[in-house]
């Protein structure tokens, strides 16, 4: 058998956490192969739910684990629930579950199925084919979470993971043993998307199983959606590989331009020579952006280090972004045609940020800084 660990953090969950325990054990007591067991990471909550817990103990006995924290949040209540899970639990599988039925147990045996089919991270999607929000939801709600999963999924290039907050997940235990040391000081859905980056970066098999996101059914929410927001969009920005390679990409512009401006303002190239001047700042920048892309862009994946190898890259490297040049130039040349001269500058910027951009970024990451 293997076992399943399902993490549930608790603050204030009297009128919830008994019928979700008993829930989760009556959908589960029919897999064959796997064992459930739960663990409640109680925040001291001064209603009682320590007090609870400890009576549904004397049923289920050793299938149910409490860890009681000081409160310091989501992040932190993950973090030190992982962390106990690890170390004298030793699941194969560790859950992420809400205590407040919003997270309904009966899509527990969909995940299990997704983890036997070979996925190592399964998100519970509530934006994808087949799952919902609650329609009663504040519209400030609806504008973080949807406005803010959009960013998220096309700020790391990764538009297939529909749901990046989703606190609804199964993670094999190796992802988690892997990342936990980075995530200690990552609280709220910065905790989530941090964890669901790292797993990627580190070659995680991810899927989704759509569910319906329930309101809770006793109590109050907990969520400050703008600071949680601010947060989570601050990871992004300095964490996404693909918004690293869009300042790359801008660093190269500059040099591009100031090069070939001062050879051929200051230096004085005759204009039979231009060709040239662009030529050695297009290859300074392309220089540049490769050094740049290594050690910073796709630094979780960078090329080894090895004179050959590193050659081989550049040189392909080199290929791509000739492409480019090509793409552009190409481009612009019919637009020319087709419209008119006047608005080349409008044509060269609408090329670069909607074809050239996607397809270095594509391709660099296919043929240069592939996955380990």
């Amino acid at each position: 058998m293997r076992k399943a660990l399902i993490v549930i953090p608790t603050y204030n969950e009297k009128g919830n956490i008994k019928s979700l325990i008993e829930e989760v054990f009556s959908v589960t007591k029919n897999l064959e192969i796997w064992s459930i067991e739960i663990l409640i990471v109680d925040s001291h909550s001064p209603d009682g739910t320590a007090k609870i817990i400890k009576e549904i103990q004397k049923k289920y006995k050793e299938k149910i684990h409490l860890l009681e924290t000081e409160k310091e949040g989501l992040g932190k209540a993950y973090f030190k629930g992982f962390e106990y899970a690890l170390e004298k639990i030793k699941p194969y599988v560790i859950f992420e579950m809400d205590a407040d039925w919003s997270h309904l147990p009966k899509y527990i045996p969909e995940f299990l199925k997704k983890i036997e089919e070979g996925a190592d991270f399964v998100i519970g999607s509530r934006y994808t084919k087949g799952g919902s929000i609650p329609k009663n939801w504040g519209l400030d709600r609806k504008f973080f979470s949807i406005l803010g999963n959009q960013v998220i999924r096309w700020g790391f290039m990764k538009p297939k993971i529909t749901d990046w907050t989703s606190g609804y997940r199964a993670i094999k235990s190796w992802i988690i043993k892997d990342n936990l040391p980075s995530m200690k000081n990552r609280s709220g859905y910065v905790f989530q998307v941090a964890m669901l980056d790292k797993a990627i970066k580190k070659g995680a098999v991810i899927k989704q199983v759509p569910i319906h996101f329930k309101n809770r059914k006793e109590g109050e929410s907990k969520i400050n959606s703008l600071k949680y927001s601010i947060q989570t969009f601050s990871y992004v920005l300095t964490h996404s590989s693909f918004i690293k390679f869009v300042i790359v990409g801008f660093i190269g512009f500059i040099i591009d331009f100031s090069i070939s401006f001062l050879l051929i303002e200051k230096a004085n190239f005759p204009k039979n020579k231009y060709w040239l001047a662009n030529t050695i700042s297009g290859e300074i920048a392309i220089v540049s952006n490769f050094i740049l892309n290594n050690f910073w862009s796709f630094s979780h994946k960078k090329i080894d280090n090895n004179l050959f190898t590193y050659l081989t890259k550049f040189l392909k490297f080199n290929l791509i972004s000739a492409g480019s040049v090509i793409i552009q130039s190409l481009g612009v040349q019919i637009f020319t045609n087709i419209i008119g001269p006047q608005y080349w500058i409008a044509y060269k910027i609408g090329i670069i940020m909607f074809v050239i951009i996607p397809y270095s970024y594509v391709l660099y990451n296919k043929f240069i800084w592939k996955k380990k």
